[in-house]
């Protein structure tokens, strides 16, 4: 069984000569992961060159992409955009406090969730999408949908970007439909369908089962003629995972460096931020959610999924001057 490598990474500007660079994040060590006998460190003089050039394949193109929901039911600001003017306000706030990406969905995926209807949900995004458009809005745009049809309809509308929650497992016909349009896509794991996710999830090994599910989808995906410097690949904290799954993978998130694609990390406001940091209000979660975004970027995350938009940019731009500076 082969192991997994997870490099251990370390943040600012003097990293030593023989160490893999990831922007601002390098490493010298790696620690080598298998499914039942303890994990191990050794340097990374020990790879072999295919091994480094896994991690070497990764682009580091650290951004965040600002959330804009135009449901009537997500956890945290369900209804608050749902008529198209509040949502293209909204967008446009969301990218002048930072956003370099704005993912726009017309589904809620929260826990329990139900399915929404095709009609409807692209009634509730290509509409914003072109009018964002048409108000010149340049910045790119992920539909984050598992619908081929509205996601269709999304890129006709101007979208730039997929974004799957179910990791193109929901909708067989809509990765072909990415790969025909020749756009970049986000691949998500989750354990199961939003209705019934939260409902018990297990795992073998979370970090390694998670990160075996996007290796076999980015194949996928590859196979179907989607470049690799087209896929993101998300880990879906909260999707059919328990608070020590959540930790679990964000304890050892550096470990999907090893897909060779750029890493998002969707923590914003989940439950498991207001448990452990005692807010039960979605809405007052932004400081936990930085904390977090911050954490994961220190493992050479490159992109953060956030709902306040500007506190990250703040903390950021701040967490980058500091571990810059000599």
């Amino acid at each position: 069984m082969r192991p997994y490598l997870r490099p251990l990474m370390q943040v600012g500007p003097a990293a030593p000569d023989d160490a893999q660079r990831f922007g601002m994040c390098w490493f010298t060590h790696v620690e080598v992961l298998s499914r039942g006998a303890a994990p191990q460190i050794i340097p990374v003089s020990d790879l072999s060159d295919a091994e480094r050039a896994r991690f070497a394949s990764a682009r580091m193109d650290q951004a965040l992409m600002g959330i804009l929901n135009t449901t009537p039911d997500s956890f945290s600001d369900g209804g608050q955009f749902a008529e198209v003017a509040q949502a293209v306000a909204h967008g446009h706030a969301v990218i002048g406090a930072g956003a370099a990406i704005l993912d726009i969905g017309g589904e809620s995926t929260r826990p329990g969730a139900q399915t929404v209807a095709i009609d409807a949900e692209v009634l509730r995004t290509a509409p914003v999408i072109a009018a964002l458009r048409g108000a010149g809005i340049k910045t790119p745009i992920s539909i984050d949908t598992r619908k081929a049809a509205v996601a269709e309809a999304a890129l006709d509308a101007g979208a730039t970007i997929v974004n799957d929650v179910s990791g193109f497992t929901y909708d067989t016909d809509l990765a072909p439909l990415c790969a025909a349009r020749g756009v970049p896509v986000c691949v998500m794991h989750a354990q199961g369908d939003p209705q019934t996710m939260q409902q018990n999830p297990s795992y073998e090994n979370v970090v390694l089962d998670v990160y075996d599910f996007l290796a076999g989808r980015i194949a996928f995906l590859t196979a179907i003629g989607i470049p690799r410097h087209n896929i993101i690949a998300d880990p879906g904290i909260g999707f059919g995972k328990t608070l020590d799954h959540n930790l679990a993978i964000l304890n050892r998130i550096s470990l999907f460096h090893g897909l060779g694609v750029p890493i998002l990390l969707g923590a914003s406001r989940k439950r498991f931020i207001g448990t452990i940091g005692n807010t039960p209000d979605a809405n007052d979660r932004a400081p936990g959610s930085i904390a977090v975004a911050l954490a994961a970027m220190a493992q050479g995350v490159q992109i953060i999924r956030a709902h306040d938009v500007a506190d990250h940019a703040q903390a950021i731009a701040l967490w980058r001057a500091s571990v810059a500076h000599p």
